[in-house]
C-alpha cells in the first residue's frame, strides 16, 4: 500500500499521502505500479471527452481541454520536464551545463516549441480519437506513457548527477516488470482500434521503441537518468500513442 499511495502521490494531484520516508525498494514499487495510475487517468481523460462530446463541443476544443486536464491532474510536472529537457538538448555545452539550464527553471525557446508540439499533436490526435469513437484508445495512449516509464527505469541505467528523482528510481525496474507491461499493452491494443487490429500493436512497438531511443540519447547526452526525462519521455510516448490509435486506413 506503500508504494500504491506513493505511486498516486507521485503522478496526479490526488490528496492521497505517500509514506514518510521513501528508498528505492518503495520507490521502485511505485514506478511498477505507474502503469494502473496511467490507466486512471486514461480512463478520466477518455470520460471527459465522451462528455464533451455529448455536450456538442467540437472535437478539437475537446481535445485541447482533455490535454489541459491532464496536464492538471498531473501537476504539468510531464510538461515541464519536456520543457527543460528540449532546453538541455538545445544547449551545446558539456552535460554538467546542460543539468543547469535544465534546472534553472525559465523556459527557452527549444522548451517552448517541445511544449507546443506536444500540446499541438496531443489535442489533434485525441480530437481524431473521438470523431472515431475509439474511447479505448485514449485510454491506452495515457496509459502507454507510464508504461515508458517503467521501461526508462530498467536495470543497467544509472541516475544523472544530482537528480533526487531519479537517484530513487533509475535502474529499480526488473525485465519482468518491463516485459509484463509491454505484453499488457500489445495484448489490449488488439482491440482499441476496430476493423484494424494490426494497427495497435504496431503503434505500441513504435512508442515504446521511441521512447527507449529518446530516453538512450538523453541519458548519454545529460549523464544520466533524471525527473525531467521521464516527463519527456511520458509526453512522447503518449503523444506517439495518441496519433497512431487515430490513423484510418
Amino acid at each position: 500500500m506503500n508504494a500504491a499511495r506513493l505511486a498516486i502521490s507521485w503522478l496526479t494531484v490526488a490528496p492521497v499521502h505517500g509514506p514518510a520516508q521513501v528508498d528505492r525498494a518503495v520507490a521502485g514499487r511505485a514506478i511498477t505500479l505507474a502503469p494502473l495510475v496511467g490507466l486512471l487517468l486514461g480512463g478520466a481523460v477518455a470520460g471527459t471527452l465522451w462528455v464533451f462530446e455529448r455536450a456538442g463541443l467540437t472535437s478539437a476544443l475537446a481535445g485541447l481541454l482533455a490535454v489541459g486536464l491532464l496536464a492538471l491532474c498531473t501537476r504539468g510536472m510531464h510538461l515541464d520536464g519536456l520543457a527543460d529537457t528540449a532546453d538541455g538538448l538545445g544547449s551545446y555545452g558539456p552535460p554538467e551545463r546542460a543539468r543547469e539550464i535544465m534546472k534553472s527553471g525559465a523556459v527557452g525557446p527549444f522548451g517552448v516549441a517541445a511544449l507546443i508540439f506536444a500540446i499541438g499533436a496531443q489535442t489533434f490526435a485525441f480530437a481524431a480519437l473521438v470523431d472515431e469513437r475509439r474511447w479505448a484508445a485514449i485510454v491506452l495512449a495515457v496509459a502507454l506513457g507510464r508504461v515508458a516509464v517503467v521501461v526508462a527505469c530498467r536495470r543497467g541505467v544509472a541516475a544523472a548527477p544530482g537528480s533526487g528523482f531519479g537517484t530513487l528510481v533509475a535502474g529499480t525496474q526488473q525485465i519482468a516488470a518491463v516485459a509484463l507491461w509491454s505484453a499488457v499493452a500489445l495484448c489490449c491494443s488488439v482491440f482499441v482500434v476496430p476493423g484494424n487490429f494490426w494497427l495497435g500493436p504496431v503503434v505500441v512497438l513504435t512508442a515504446l521503441a521511441g521512447s527507449v531511443l529518446i530516453t538512450r540519447h538523453c541519458v548519454r547526452r545529460f549523464g544520466g537518468l533524471s525527473g525531467d526525462i521521464l516527463g519527456t519521455t511520458v509526453e512522447i510516448t503518449t503523444s506517439l500513442a495518441a496519433l497512431g490509435f487515430s490513423l484510418t486506413f
